[in-house]
């Protein structure tokens, strides 16, 4: 193939986004499994992680990570944040130098704490970045249902390209020059959706959840304003938006974690049980170190980190935040 879109990692929402794109340009998707590649060329379905929707009947896909990447003009990246670095290595062997990189992982790399962006750029310094992020459920988007994403990057003109590129009937598409601030919306909302899942899972009603995604979103600004981000992205897509359907939606992986772990769950045969990854399991603890650093107060993302790494249960994490010292609400 000539000239085409590439998307990398046939998860839900990779297989999602090159399905959409597919229908405003030739888009191929790698897959790691030669049989999901197979599936997707011939049958047209991902079955493993989008049950029976169908797809683009044009999208092509392959296990050959050189064919996909090979004359693409722009490169999608979809892999979840911790083989993220690992495939853009072989990635960067084949990709144009003038190809534009766009994320679509809400997560940070949990050795550096590097959000993906700044992964990118560190593996391939030269190339233009952006982010794909806001409430965008996988199932929902494929459907044609009517939604709303964002595209997050410093080079105007390339978020005007892949806004182009990304428009639908009923997917529209805003652009946002705060790429920082984007990501730490979508990497918090994740913690955030947990931690709601929790709340849901112990039998607790709409005030605290109401309570807990509020003061959830307190922290994402917080933590996002001392590391240089715009304050009005947390009201927008990619912040309260994303959080809003995250932690409403039973499609949410993070929130379905939760729900199983305010039952009493153990992380361990939760996350056993799950073919899809949940971002914030692991992101919890690198968000927590991540505000450490910074010196960001976030003690909900301190307790969702430490029930996700098994040193707390549910019920002491509750009791830890409502036991807090009192506080004004605008500290």
């Amino acid at each position: 193939m000539n000239s085409h879109i590439a998307v990398i990692g046939a998860g839900s929402w990779g297989t999602t986004v090159a399905s959409v794109v597919a229908q405003n340009q030739p888009t191929m998707l790698w897959a790691r499994r030669d049989e999901l590649a197979k599936q997707i060329n011939t049958q047209h379905q991902n079955v493993d992680y989008l049950g029976g929707a169908v797809l683009t009947e044009s999208l092509s896909c392959s296990a050959k990570l050189q064919d996909v990447v090979q004359n693409a003009e722009i490169v999608m990246m979809a892999v979840p944040s911790n083989g993220f670095r690992e495939v853009l290595i072989e990635v960067a062997k084949y990709i144009s130098p003038s190809a534009p990189i766009i994320s679509l992982t809400k997560g940070l790399e949990r050795e550096t704490l590097m959000r993906m962006s700044e992964v990118i750029v560190e593996v391939l310094p030269r190339h233009s970045v952006a982010v794909l992020t806001g409430p965008n459920l996988a199932h929902e988007i494929l459907a044609g249902q009517p939604a709303a994403t964002v595209v997050a990057c410093a080079d105007d003109e390339v978020a005007k390209q892949i806004q182009v590129l990304l428009t639908r009937p009923t997917l529209r598409v805003y652009t946002n020059p705060d790429v920082l601030g984007c990501e730490i919306g979508g990497v918090v909302k994740n913690v955030i959706a947990i931690a709601s899942g929790i709340v849901e899972g112990m039998g607790f009603g709409d005030n605290s959840k109401a309570t807990l995604i509020t003061r959830g979103l307190a922290e994402m600004s917080r933590l996002g304003v001392v590391l240089g981000a715009n304050p009005s992205t947390f009201t927008g897509l990619a912040g309260i938006g994303d959080v809003i359907a995250t932690c409403a939606s039973a499609q949410s992986r993070n929130n379905a974690v939760g729900v199983r772990l305010g039952r009493g769950e153990s992380i361990d045969s939760i996350t056993g049980s799950m073919k899809m990854v949940a971002e914030g399991v692991k992101s919890s603890l690198s968000v927590s170190q991540l505000a450490h650093r910074y010196k960001v107060d976030m003690p909900i993302t301190q307790q969702v980190a430490a029930v996700c790494e098994g040193t707390t249960s549910a019920s002491d994490a509750m009791v830890q935040l409502m036991s807090r010292a009192s506080k004004a609400e605008l500290d």
